[in-house]
């Protein structure tokens, strides 16, 4: 059922459910769209919530909570990572559940939308021990997942070994080996070339045609980015190969600032190394709240959820906003950001970039033929711009932001399915 409505307005805002919805409801409206067709989306299809008990290192049994949502499979098998984190809940799960299902019928891929997580803190776990957690939680999510009902993949603090561990796992139960299970696979047991780079390479994409969009140099761009793993990091990278200049990154608990453009590869560099920014030479150290609000023309936020609020939004200098995580800006935050003429590409086109290669790996595991990188990004790019163009064309029908036409897009799309369907009874 939908979350309940948080006691005060700062839950709400914090709330990561209740700000998709908030959005949802925005994009019915202006579609028109019928009751009953909103109901059924404003409702996750199947939720599950188990408990995963845990053999220690030390002998000693613990029992984490996971979760795994379905939030419609109206278009296709549902679609979307897992992610362990000591906060992650029900609510957080649900939202990015839908975020999928937006996402993938933004860029028009023939996927559902789901969500997954783990309550833990992986940091905290030995390798062992983060096996036998993943092993179980698969063998817990089992009736519910399946190449073509529910196609989990890598999202925060997991990776692509914690997706071999799920496809062996899901393989051994079914006796016969099925890499069409999860995305974000080694390339050896089936993975796609070029998904690790997928999302932050759409970003990049996003910020190219946001700056023609909004008639900017295709070059020299002053460009801060919120995050440096595999979405901010790779985002950088192919930024600063376009000819733009990063100013500034962080990572979880420091952010470093040079108004002349760091090096991008040597940041990264150094955080492979140290595994922090913390010490890098030849930049200044900011706060990360200061980040956010620096002078750019492109704000790449792409950390976690409820970064950009109506707490500091009005101090924003951003020109252009391209969402590398999901939910970054909430949606007072948006009201404010809109009065001021900031131009965000929303986190559903933005960081489609990876759910789009993601559907590209499942066709490629389905049919046993393996595509080239440069082909990979090809048709990523094909997918992304035509996306962005798209929801271009939407603005202008619908009188909206860009969120909110991106919004019109994926929820007439899947209502679309749901109307040629029909309702079973």
């Amino acid at each position: 059922m939908p979350a309940p409505t948080p006691a005060t307005p700062e839950a709400a805002e914090s709330n990561p459910f209740v700000q998709m919805q908030r959005r949802f409801d925005r994009a019915a409206e202006l579609l028109e769209l019928d009751r009953g067709l909103y109901r059924i989306l404003s409702t996750p299809a199947q939720e599950l919530t188990l408990s995963v008990p845990v053999k220690m290192d030390d002998g000693r049994i613990r029992v984490f909570e996971g979760f795994r949502v379905q939030h419609s499979i109206a278009r296709g098998p549902a679609k979307g990572g897992i992610r362990y984190a000591p906060d992650v809940h029900l609510d957080e799960v649900r939202a990015l559940a839908a975020w999928m299902t937006w996402k993938c019928a933004v860029v028009d891929v023939p996927f559902g939308g789901g969500k997954g997580g783990v309550v833990c803190d992986p940091r905290r776990l030995s390798h062992s021990e983060l096996e036998r957690l993943t092993r179980r939680y698969t063998a817990g999510l089992l009736d519910l997942i399946g190449p073509e009902r529910d196609v989990p993949a890598p999202d925060m603090n997991t990776n692509d070994q914690t997706m071999a561990w799920i496809m062996d796992t899901y393989s051994v139960h079914r006796r016969a080996t099925n890499t069409a299970i999860v995305t974000g696979k080694p390339v050896g047991l089936g993975g796609s070339q070029g998904r690790t780079e997928a999302t932050g390479l759409g970003v990049a994409f996003m910020v190219r045609e946001a700056l023609a969009h909004r008639g900017f140099p295709d070059h020299g761009a002053r460009i801060v980015v919120q995050g440096s793993g595999n979405v901010g990091g790779w985002a950088a990278r192919f930024l600063q190969e376009m000819g733009h200049k990063v100013v500034a990154i962080s990572d979880i608990d420091t952010a470093i600032h040079d108004e002349n453009g760091l090096d991008v590869p040597a940041v990264l560099e150094w955080i492979g190394a140290h595994r922090t920014l913390r010490g890098y030479p030849g930049a200044e150290v900011i706060d990360n709240d200061e980040l956010l609000t620096l002078p750019c023309d492109v704000l790449v936020p792409a950390a976690t959820e409820n970064q950009i609020t109506s707490q500091n939004a009005a101090r924003i200098q951003a020109s252009i906003i391209v969402e590398g995580a999901n939910g970054p800006t909430t949606a007072a935050a948006d009201q404010v950001l809109e009065e001021r003429g900031v131009f965000v590409v929303p986190d559903i086109l933005a960081n489609a970039g990876g759910v789009t290669v993601s559907y590209f790996e499942w066709v490629q595991d389905r049919m046993g033929f393996f595509w080239e990188k440069d082909d990979v990004f090809r048709r990523e790019e094909r997918v992304m711009v035509d996306s962005f163009r798209s929801i271009v064309d939407a603005m202008d029908r619908y009188q909206a932001s860009p969120r909110i036409a991106a919004y019109c897009v994926a929820v007439e799309r899947v209502a679309y399915c749901l109307q040629l369907r029909g309702i079973y009874a």
